[in-house]
C-alpha cells in the first residue's frame, strides 16, 4: 500500500496503546523496505489541548522527541508533529477569558476547539501541498458498542479492505489497520515486539495499569477478560464523563502521583449539574433567552443560563493559578516545570476581559501577583497603557452604590467612548453605544419581564390572537391629553 502510490500519510498517535500499536505496525513495515523505496512522507500528528493528564503528555512529548532521533538513525520517512490549539481556541482562554461554562453535551464547545481544528488545519495544509492524504487510524470496534456502531455505518465509504473516504474532508481517505483487534491482542502486540523507536512498551502497560481502579492489567486469560485497555486518558479538565476514573486510580495507586490532587479537585468542582448561580442570566452577547424547562415534572420558562460572571471567572483563574503554584512544589523533579495555563493564555484573558467585557479595573495582573507572588508581564506591545484603571473602577463602583447593572452600563460606556477615542473617524461609535443600552441598562428582572413580553407577543402573533395582541400592545397605556385608555386609532397615530 505504501509503494503503491505518492500519497503522503498522517498517522495518529495520542501516545496510548492502540496509536501506538498502529505506528509500531506501519513504522515495521516500512522499515522492511529498502532505503531507496522509503520516499514518501510519514507525518506523525499529535495533538496537545493544553489541559491533557500532565504524565501522559509528558510521555507523549518524550516520545516524539525520541522518534526524530530514531527516525533519523534509520533513516525512516517518519516527521513527528505536536500540534496545538489556537489560542484563541484554548480551554482556559474559552471558560475563563470569555466565561463558557464547563462543557456538557448540549453545549460540547471543546472538541471542535481543542482537537478537531488543530489536526484539521493541518491536514488542509498536507493536501494543499500534495493534493490528497491518507490517515492512518487507530480505532478498533471493540473499544465500546458505540464506536462499533459508527464504524459499521462508516462502512458504506469503503473503497477498499480498510480503506474508506473521508465524509469530513475531501481528497483523503482513512485507512484503520487494526480495526478488527480485541484489546487483549494489541497488549499481546506491544509486550512481543520490540518498539522501533525505542520506547518502553512496558512502560506503557505499566501507565495503564496505574490508571485502573484495581491496580490489574490482564493480559490473556480468554476473550471475555476485561483489559487495562479500558482505562481512558484525555482532558483532565474533562466534564463530559462522570468521574475521571484514570487520574482518581492514578493518585490513589501510587503516593508518587498525589500531586495531581489539586487538578482532580478543580475539575469535580467545574462538574456540577447545575451551577445557575455561577452564571449570567444572559446570553454572551448580552440579550435575554428563554427556554421551557421541566423539573421534577413542573414546566417553567426561563432565562437560558449564559457565561460565568466576573466573580466566577476570577475565581477560577484563581483556583488554576494556585494548582499550578502547588503542583510545582510537590511534583517530581521532572515534573516542575509544569504549566496549566501559559503566559499567552493569561494576555488573551486579560485582553477579552478589558477590550470584550470593558473590565477596566484590569484584575488579572493583581490575582496573578497575589497567587504567585510575581508581576504579570504581558507579552501584548502596549497592555499595559490604559486611561482607565482599578482606582476609576473603585470609584464608579462607590457611585453605583450596589447596583451591579448600573455599573455593568457605566463601565461600558466609558470604556466604549475611550476605544474610539483615538479614532480620526469614529463610525460605528453610536451603535457600540446603543449595545451597551441594549443588554445593561435594564435590570435583571425588568430584563427578564421584557423577554417574556416578547415571547408572547410572538406567540400571540403567530397564532393570530388579535385580543391577545392589542392587549400585551396597549395593556394599561393611557393618552395623557385626554386621560382615557388607549384605542387602536389614537395608539397608531399619536406623536
Amino acid at each position: 500500500m505504501y509503494c503503491s502510490d505518492a500519497i503522503p500519510w498522517c498517522v495518529g498517535y495520542s501516545g496510548g496503546k492502540d496509536s501506538t500499536a498502529t505506528l509500531q505496525l506501519v513504522w515495521n513495515a516500512i522499515a522492511s523496505l529498502p532505503i531507496e523505496k522509503r520516499t514518501k512522507a510519514i507525518h506523525v500528528i499529535t495533538n496537545d489541548t493544553l489541559v491533557e493528564n500532565p504524565l501522559v503528555s509528558s510521555w507523549v512529548g518524550n516520545s516524539l522527541e525520541q522518534m526524530k532521533v530514531a527516525a533519523k538513525d534509520q533513516q525512516m520517512p517518519v516527521e513527528p508533529h505536536l500540534l496545538h490549539p489556537a489560542t484563541k481556541d484554548t480551554f482556559w482562554v474559552n471558560l475563563i477569558g470569555k466565561g463558557y461554562p464547563a462543557p456538557r453535551n448540549r453545549f460540547r464547545w471543546c472538541t471542535e476547539r481543542l482537537k478537531i481544528q488543530p489536526a484539521d488545519s493541518f491536514i488542509r495544509a498536507v493536501i494543499r501541498s500534495s493534493g490528497e492524504v491518507i490517515l492512518v487510524l487507530g480505532t478498533r470496534k471493540a473499544e465500546s458498542v458505540k464506536r462499533a456502531a459508527n464504524m459499521a455505518r462508516h462502512r458504506e465509504w469503503r473503497v477498499r479492505d480498510r480503506i474508506n473516504t473521508n465524509p469530513n474532508r475531501p481528497n483523503s481517505l482513512i485507512y484503520l489497520p487494526i480495526e478488527d483487534w480485541r484489546t487483549d491482542e494489541v497488549w499481546l502486540y506491544l509486550m512481543q515486539w520490540q518498539n522501533p523507536w525505542g520506547y518502553s512498551n512496558k512502560d506503557l502497560f505499566t501507565m495503564y495499569r496505574g490508571a485502573t481502579a484495581d491496580n490489574e492489567c490482564p493480559l490473556v486469560v480468554d476473550t471475555s477478560t476485561p483489559s487495562c485497555g479500558d482505562s481512558r486518558f484525555g482532558c483532565w479538565v474533562c466534564t463530559m464523563v462522570s468521574k475521571d476514573k484514570s487520574m482518581e486510580a492514578m493518585i490513589q495507586n501510587d503516593e508518587e502521583k498525589e500531586w495531581m490532587q489539586p487538578l482532580l479537585d478543580i475539575r469535580n468542582d467545574l462538574d456540577v449539574q447545575d451551577g445557575r448561580d455561577k452564571r449570567d442570566f444572559r446570553r454572551i452577547w448580552g440579550e435575554v433567552q428563554l427556554f421551557e424547562r421541566n423539573h421534577n415534572g413542573e414546566l417553567s420558562v426561563e432565562p437560558i443560563p449564559g457565561p460565568y460572571t466576573k466573580y466566577w471567572r476570577e475565581h477560577w483563574l484563581r483556583r488554576v493559578l494556585e494548582a499550578q503554584t502547588q503542583v510545582r512544589c510537590t511534583a517530581p523533579e521532572n515534573m516542575r516545570d509544569i504549566t496549566l495555563i501559559t503566559t499567552e493564555e493569561l494576555s488573551e484573558i486579560r485582553r477579552i476581559w478589558l477590550e470584550e467585557k470593558h473590565e477596566f479595573d484590569d484584575s488579572l495582573p493583581r490575582i496573578y501577583a497575589e497567587v504567585t507572588g510575581e508581576s504579570f508581564i504581558d507579552i501584548r506591545p502596549g497592555a499595559d497603557y490604559s486611561l482607565l484603571g482599578s482606582d476609576e473602577w473603585n470609584v464608579l463602583e462607590e457611585i453605583c452604590d450596589g447596583d451591579a447593572m448600573h455599573l455593568e452600563l457605566m463601565a461600558k460606556l466609558l470604556d466604549t467612548e475611550r476605544q474610539f477615542r483615538k479614532m480620526a473617524r469614529r463610525v460605528g461609535i453610536y451603535d457600540a453605544l446603543e449595545k451597551c443600552f441594549k443588554s445593561s441598562s435594564r435590570s435583571q428582572d425588568e430584563a427578564i419581564k421584557n423577554a417574556h413580553f416578547k415571547r408572547d407577543l410572538k406567540d400571540a402573533v403567530g397564532k393570530g390572537d388579535v385580543d391577545k395582541v392589542k392587549q400585551l400592545t396597549l395593556g394599561d397605556a393611557v393618552d395623557v391629553e385626554d386621560d382615557k385608555p388607549m384605542s387602536w386609532g389614537n395608539f397608531k397615530f399619536k406623536k
